[in-house]
Order: C-alpha cells, then structure tokens, then sequence
C-alpha cells in the first residue's frame, strides 16, 4: 500500500530512540485524495504524482472549499495533521527503551496549505516532553516558467539539513523520504544519512523542477534553533542536480549532491556556542529505480557518498568534528511490497568512517505491517560491523551498540 500526501521531517532528538520524518495527512485534506495517491509502496516515499505535487509547493486543490476573491484564493481551512508514534528499541550491551507518544516518541501538529496559485507553506509544531517548538517552517514560491516549476523556498528545520529545502527522490538525500525510521535503520541505507548531512539548518534556495528532473542550489548555515534572531550570513552552499526518466516501466531517478564551504559560527558579531564552526564538505551520487519485479511493488535505492579529511561529515552520525581520515559510504536498498499489507526491507552499508580510517558497515532488515493507510507498525534490525566497532582496533568503540533493534508503531491522523 501506499501513503499520505506529502512528507515532512520530523524532529530528531537526543538518544537511541529519536523521533523521526514522517507523512502527514495535512494535504490529504486539502486535497481531498487517499493516502496512495502521492506515496509509493508507503509513506513517505513518493510517487510520480506526489513529486508533482511538491513541485507546485503544497497548492493543488481538491473537493476542499476556498475562499476566492479578487486576488486571492486559500483553502477555507486552515489544514493540520498529527503524527505521533510508540516503540521499543533495543542496543546491544544497553537495556532496552521503550517510548511513547511526547515521552520518548514523538507527537508532532503539523500546518500548512495553500497561499496562492504558486505560493505554498508547511511547518510543524514538536511537543517532547514538557517543551515545545517549531521542529521545522518552510515556506515557497513556484510559479510556472517555461513548463517547469521555478522559485525559491526558505527553509529553517531542527534534523533534517539543507536538502530539507526541496527534494522529491527517495534515496536518503533528505532525511524524509526513506524506507525506514530510526536513524541507525536509515543510516544503512543512505549515504547522505550516514555521512550526518541532517543538521540542523537555515538557508535559502534557488528550485527548479520538471518532470524530467529538478535542481536545488542553496545558501544556509548550521544550528538555526540556537539563534533564535535569525542567521546575519549564510556562508554555506550545497547545490543538487537530478534527473528523472523511465526504462523499461520502472520509475527511475539519478542525481548529485555537493554540500561546501566553511562557517565560523559567529553571527550578529557573536559567536554562536551552539554552533559548530568547521568545512562542511562532502559529495553523494544517488539512483532509485521504482517498478513491479514479478508482480510485486518494488522501490530499488543506491548511493555513493565521499567526504574530505577535515569535513565535518563522513562519521556516522550528526558532524561533531573534523575527519581525520577521507570518509565514504556505499549503500544500496531494497523495498518490496510483497501483499498482505507487509513491505519488506532490506540494506547494506560499507564505509569507512572518517573519524578513525576503519571499516563502518551494515546490514539492515526490517518489515512493515500496514494496518491502515495512516496507521503503520515497522519492525528493523540493523546489525553494524566492521573494524569501527572493534574494541581492539579503536579504543573509543568501547559499549558501542553494534545491534539495534527496533518495534515501532507509527500514526498519523
């Protein structure tokens, strides 16, 4: 089966269980079509059409009313969607936590729609625990040009990174459409993922996108929770490039990505603390084929991801320094719809960490129960090895947890 309209990150917190993106049913009512109707296989992977959709910045209508006048034309509901989720997870050598909705998992308001014709907003409200904040606000101008969609979105989110701006592939090139939730399970299958590319941002893009393909080039900065004024400068860049096509009835996608320059923390005349100044350097080659292999729903996802000696990314996790050794990541994935409302996972990770030169890989397998369009139980294991958790070869592997597995039932409404 497939899912809800269009997908929107999440919010990443502190510790083993973090919540995660997810779909949300907000454009579901605005415009007035099922789940399936822009996901492929489930939520949050897109579709042709859900890409579509995206594309025009959250604005198409469905039987939803508005109210039109010279000039103006929004839903005439302001639309929300909830998403909140309950799970257990186990690390190896840890005890086992469990989690629930604000304790643990997440349970997140969701708001957005229309503007105008070409002008579209999303953003969502986090409660975990006793606090509550915007997790992530995006707002965006696509008018047509030429028979494409081009304009800019402004885009500040708390765990998701700059590709959050705009992205519609289902790679792991942003952290919302992917095939699993937990971050350990995600960075399995995707290179942008493992090499920490979901922090914190704020920036500016530049969009364009057409059915044959869509770019993104963006100027942002890291860590905007902690400015709570804004950024003064955004001296970082990142530039994607991806084409879409068909071969032999399956859906295909292929691009690049290329995150660069140098950011001194400092803002307004002051250093940031909750910043962290360094190169944010790295470069991720993705390719997705979608399609039927014998009769059964089938999403096929690869990549290839190096960062640099002295970047930020390329360790495994969100950037907490510098590489002292060059980090790559190859990943590959598979997502099958095999009936009984059960997809099956499975993915695999060989990398070399950049934070000591030695081997980080993973397997990962994992099935989803769908017991409703908006309602989903994921069951994930992901088993690393390699030399990085190696207690003999780098002494700081000592209680790193080289299984993790995962229950979680994840709801939307």
């Amino acid at each position: 089966m497939k899912k809800v309209v269009l997908s929107l990150a999440g919010v990443l917190a502190a510790g083993a269980f973090a919540p995660e993106a997810s779909a949300l049913p907000v454009f579901a009512r605005q415009t007035g079509m099922a789940c399936s109707g822009c996901h492929f296989n489930h939520a949050p992977l897109l579709n042709a059409f859900g890409r579509s959709f995206k594309s025009s910045g959250y604005t198409l209508m469905g039987a939803q009313g508005k109210i039109e006048g010279e000039n103006v034309s929004i839903p005439d509901t302001l639309n929300m969607g909830v998403l909140t989720t309950a799970g257990y997870e186990k690390v190896q050598n840890t005890q086992g936590k469990w989690s629930l909705p604000s304790s643990g998992g997440e349970l997140s308001l969701f708001y957005g729609g229309r503007i105008t014709d070409n002008m579209g907003f999303l953003s969502e409200l986090s409660t975990v625990g006793a606090a509550a904040a915007t997790g992530a606000a995006k707002l965006l101008w696509m008018p047509e040009v030429a028979g494409a969609k081009v304009g800019l979105v402004l885009d500040t989110n708390n765990g998701q990174g700059v590709a959050h701006g705009f992205e519609v592939l289902n790679t792991g090139a942003v952290n919302v459409h992917k095939i699993a939730i937990g971050q350990t399970h995600i960075n399995a299958y995707s290179a942008a993922q493992w090499m920490g590319t979901n922090n914190a941002t704020t920036g500016v893009s530049l969009v364009g996108s057409h059915e044959t393909g869509f770019f993104n080039f963006s100027a942002y900065d890291v860590a905007p929770q902690s400015m709570g004024a804004g950024a003064s400068n955004m001296p970082l860049h990142y530039g994607r490039l991806a084409g879409l096509f068909d071969v032999a009835g399956f859906d295909m996608g292929a691009g690049v990505q290329r995150w660069y320059g140098n950011t001194n923390a400092i803002q307004f005349n002051v250093a940031q603390a909750a910043m962290l100044a360094g190169k944010y350097d790295a470069t991720v080659f993705d390719v997705q084929a979608q399609g039927e292999i014998a009769g059964m729903s089938t999403g096929l996802y690869a990549s290839y991801g190096v960062a640099p000696v002295g970047s930020m990314f390329g360790q495994g996790t969100l950037p907490i320094a510098a590489n002292a050794f060059k980090a790559k990541s190859l990943n590959m994935a598979m997502d099958m719809n095999v009936g009984f409302d059960l997809i099956a996972r499975a993915a695999l990770r060989r990398a070399t960490n950049g934070q000591d030169g030695l081997a980080d890989n993973a397997v990962m397998i994992g099935v989803i129960y769908e017991y409703a369009q908006n309602v989903e139980l994921h069951l994930t294991r992901t088993n690393n090895y390699g030399d990085h958790y190696n207690p003999a070869m780098n002494a700081a592997a000592t209680g790193l947890g080289k299984a993790t597995t995962s229950l979680l039932a994840e709801i939307l409404f």
